[in-house]
């Protein structure tokens, strides 16, 4: 039994380069699963400051459009009031 005959031992060394190779390509994969990850991260983390961004202007532009309305509706009624003090007096 301590003795292993030819057959055999090819057979596990097949099996070790199988393995050797099996074992080279997780190690691969899981390289370009963390390049992956690494940039999809970073990616994330730019649409974040992103979102910030937006989240803090959105009061502003609120501000700034009904600042744009109510002057919408002045020059509304001023031209109005051409109309009616050309028309009507």
């Amino acid at each position: 039994m301590s003795e292993m005959s030819f057959k055999q031992a090819k057979e596990i060394v097949e099996r070790l380069e199988f393995s050797e190779l099996a074992l080279r390509k997780s190690f691969k994969d899981i390289n370009t699963s963390t390049k992956t990850l690494t940039e999809s991260s970073t990616e994330l983390e730019k649409s974040l400051e992103k979102q910030k961004q937006v989240l803090t202007q959105i009061p502003k532009m609120n501000a700034k459009l009904t600042v744009l309305k109510s002057l919408i509706m002045i020059n509304i009624g001023f031209i109005i009031g051409i109309f009616v003090g050309k028309f009507l007096l």
